[in-house]
């Protein structure tokens, strides 16, 4: 999250300087497309053209026009040092940043958001870049600069496998080591997770964990999800109850302890390991019950004698001994050999 960092102009008096250059329907035109007015809410071309009744395209040559009058006019070269403000702003928050994310930095005010956009789109050192398949909005200060940040990402990006989750700590560290020909005064945590944050591709779910945004690790889609987030994070078994506590707390998604119980039984990614108790297969944990168990430790290693078996099998289930040697007496699964080992029949 970006630390408060507040403007010291008033944006809302600055705007109305820079429209008062320009004639009535100007001012209409920027006002309603920009949410410049008492609504914020800003007005599509059509919509303006409607009003007007005049195409989109017309609308969009006023607008054009406007901005250029109001870079002509002898306020905007007055307000100089509101926008010399701006563009440090921006370049003390890494030169290149999300819109959302720079627009929220300066104010919490929506009808304030809007003006310091307009002024970011008047101002000449201020370049958008717009949204595609892989960034989202943003401003930049140093197109150059810009580029080697876009690059850097898609690099990162290719490195990821599609479900590796990263701590945010390791995913800044992985990152700025695919930064190159960038000043020093960029390479900190803060600019690098704002960096971060302009890719659509690269992501971090609720737990502050960073991967590809595809993935389900990340953009959890349903309680197998979460459960898998909340169970990975515990590292160690876990009881379905707690699990959906977990969920409940940490993601803010109702979690219903019979219903978490059913979806953790149905998915693979997840072993009952214990009396409810349940570990990720990721860790290494054999499915099946405890007979199933023995049979696989007995067919991977051969015969064993009890206290080896129940030494191999402990590290698998949460039971008892005593379930074990129940296990083992049963001659329909298991036979003793003569010099006291075990083998599955």
């Amino acid at each position: 999250m970006i630390e408060k960092s507040p403007i010291t102009f008033k944006p809302k008096q600055v705007v109305k300087k820079l429209l008062a250059v320009l004639g009535d329907r100007s001012q209409d035109v920027l006002v309603n497309r920009f949410g410049l007015g008492n609504d914020t809410k800003r007005m599509t071309l059509e919509a303006i053209g409607k009003k007007y009744k005049i195409t989109r395209e017309r609308v969009r040559q006023i607008e054009n026009y406007s901005i250029i009058n109001i870079r002509k006019s002898k306020e905007y070269v007055k307000e100089s040092l509101i926008f010399a403000e701006l563009k440090e702003i921006i370049s003390s928050l890494g030169s290149t940043i999300t819109e959302d994310s720079l627009l929220k930095h300066l104010s919490k005010d929506k009808s304030i958001q809007n003006c310091v956009h307009f002024l970011l789109v008047v101002g000449e050192d201020f370049h958008k870049e717009k949204e595609d398949n892989e960034f989202k909005h943003r401003w930049t200060v140093d197109k150059e600069l810009s580029k080697k940040i876009h690059s850097s990402l898609r690099q990162l990006y290719s490195t990821l496998s599609d479900d590796e989750i990263l701590l945010e700590s390791d995913m800044v560290e992985k990152f700025l080591e695919h930064l190159k020909d960038v000043s020093d005064k960029y390479k900190n945590e803060e600019i690098a997770k704002r960096w971060l944050a302009l890719s659509k591709l690269i992501d971090k779910n609720p737990l502050g964990e960073w991967g590809k945004s595809k993935s389900t690790n990340i953009n959890a889609k349903g309680m197998r999800d979460y459960a898998f987030l909340v169970i990975r994070r515990h590292g160690s078994p876990i009881h379905f109850r707690e699990v959906a506590k977990l969920i409940t707390e940490l993601f803010k998604k109702k979690a219903h302890i019979a219903t978490t119980h059913n979806e953790l039984i149905k998915d693979p990614r997840f072993v009952l390991v214990g009396r409810g108790l349940y570990a990720l297969s990721e860790w290494g944990y054999m499915s099946g019950v405890v007979k199933d168990v023995i049979k696989t430790v007995l067919d991977k290693n051969g015969p064993m004698t009890k206290e080896e078996i129940i030494k191999k099998v402990l590290k698998e289930r949460y039971v008892k001994e005593n379930t074990i040697m129940v296990n083992l007496q049963n001659p329909k699964y298991f036979r003793k050999s003569k010099d006291g080992k075990y083998s599955a029949v």
